[in-house]
């Protein structure tokens, strides 16, 4: 279940704060949702886009943070959820 929008964080059963961002758009076909986190990916033609926005954010959340951030879409929509530790590893 999506929280409404402008709707503050909330926590999942283990402990992480869940941030979800999610769109009415037409989806992402699972070709494109396999390769979303690689660097270099993209959909936009030559020259519009560096296919490194996700790949950012996906190190960011998971390598830095010891986090999850996934997508889940279908048509009418894209969800991206982004899962993090209320505590990062090593922290006391």
């Amino acid at each position: 279940m999506r929280a409404p929008c402008g709707s503050p964080p909330r926590s999942d059963a283990v402990g992480r704060v869940v941030v979800e961002v999610a769109d009415t758009g037409a989806g992402m076909p699972p070709e494109v949702r396999a390769h979303a986190f690689e660097p270099f990916f993209t959909t936009k033609e030559v020259g519009k886009g560096t296919g490194l926005g996700l790949d950012i954010s996906r190190r960011i959340v998971v390598e830095r943070h010891s986090g999850e951030i996934t997508i889940e879409s279908g048509p009418g929509g894209t969800l991206v959820r982004v899962r993090l530790p209320m505590r990062h590893r090593g922290a006391s």
